[in-house]
């Protein structure tokens, strides 16, 4: 832990925190809340290689958080999910969250694969479209083991899964607000749909809220039953994906466990079942959002512009295409089954 002397940490620290505190201010902005202040973060992050030098004196610093606070971030967010409000939700619910996220993960992975798209990419941007976007692509990032030289690539795939993600996410929030009038959906069955078919928490607030109080809260636990699945998710794909890169090697690799998943799950219980002021329970998720941003802001600062500007096309056609199929589906589920 003496990275935590070290000069370059606090510069970071400093740099990464300012990032996330303006990104915080800015998401909630009438027109900017659709974006979230986790990507607007980011944006800012990469705002700040416009001075390289800066960049330099804190470049250990951002590995470290970008890596560690990414962490610590997830298990905190673990607060925001109440397993009651989900279990009252009913079976289906749940089964249409295990649906989407299976089905979303293999359909996106395979036709990015199928388009050309690296390995790394394509499963990250898979796990963002099909569970909950930044903080899935964060959340199963470590599972994806890669040497050392391959990092720096790994790095880059990660912010252009969040970039792809984040802008798919947005664009389906104006088109699902735009196409309400269209659906002739009741306020729960809106809900259902926004929160089953968008990327982001974000998103399906801003879309779920559109539709009213009923909407919103809809959008929310379906939303949050998706976010459920990140943990068992990020574990079977870095199962999988060790399997896949092992195949004609003899040397035994450790099970790939996600530790910080056990705490993301443990905050989950706590924040559920443990009697805590509405006021601390609130803080502790502002600030899991807060510690999530600074990692994003680290992310930004570390990206390759010229990798990030030519290696996306095709995995944002793959989600773009799957994202289009996902809405039909929950708009034919949310009318049959709520």
């Amino acid at each position: 832990m003496g990275v935590f002397k070290t000069r370059s940490f606090y510069y970071a620290f400093i740099l990464t925190l300012m990032c996330s505190v303006l990104g915080t201010f800015l998401g909630g902005l009438p027109y900017l809340t659709i974006i979230g202040a986790l990507v607007i973060s980011l944006m800012l992050g990469m705002i700040f290689q416009i001075h390289q030098p800066t960049i330099d004196k804190a470049r250990s610093g951002i590995g470290f958080i970008s890596n560690k606070f990414l962490r610590l971030g997830i298990i905190l967010l673990g607060f925001k999910l109440n397993l009651i409000d989900l279990a009252n939700a009913g079976v289906k619910t749940i089964l249409v969250a295990m649906i989407v996220v299976t089905g979303v993960i293999i359909l996106t992975y395979n036709f990015a694969r199928k388009l050309g798209v690296n390995k790394e990419l394509a499963i990250l941007t898979a796990s963002g479209t099909g569970i909950c976007g930044a903080a899935a692509v964060m959340g199963v990032s470590p599972q994806i083991k890669v040497s050392p030289d391959k990092e720096s690539q790994k790095k880059d795939d990660e912010v252009l899964a969040v970039a792809i993600v984040a802008i798919l996410g947005t664009i389906f929030t104006l088109i699902e607000i735009a196409i309400k009038p269209l659906l002739h959906m009741s306020s729960m069955q809106f809900g259902v749909m926004a929160g089953g078919s968008l990327h982001e928490i974000a998103h399906a607030i801003a879309t779920g809220g559109a539709g009213g109080a009923v909407s919103l809260s809809s959008a929310i636990i379906t939303k949050l039953s998706r976010v459920l699945m990140l943990a068992p998710a990020a574990l079977i794909i870095g199962i999988w994906y060790q399997k896949t890169e092992s195949k004609g090697s003899t040397d035994k690799q450790k099970l790939p466990i996600p530790w910080f998943m056990g705490g993301f799950i443990l905050t989950s219980i706590i924040g559920t079942f443990i009697p805590m002021p509405g006021n601390i329970l609130n803080g502790l998720v502002k600030l899991a959002y807060l510690i999530l941003g600074m990692a994003m802001a680290a992310l930004g600062m570390s990206v390759n512009f010229k990798v990030f500007l030519t290696s996306g096309k095709k995995a944002v056609f793959a989600a773009s295409a799957v994202s289009v199929i996902l809405l039909g589906f929950m708009i034919v589920v949310s009318k049959m089954f709520f």
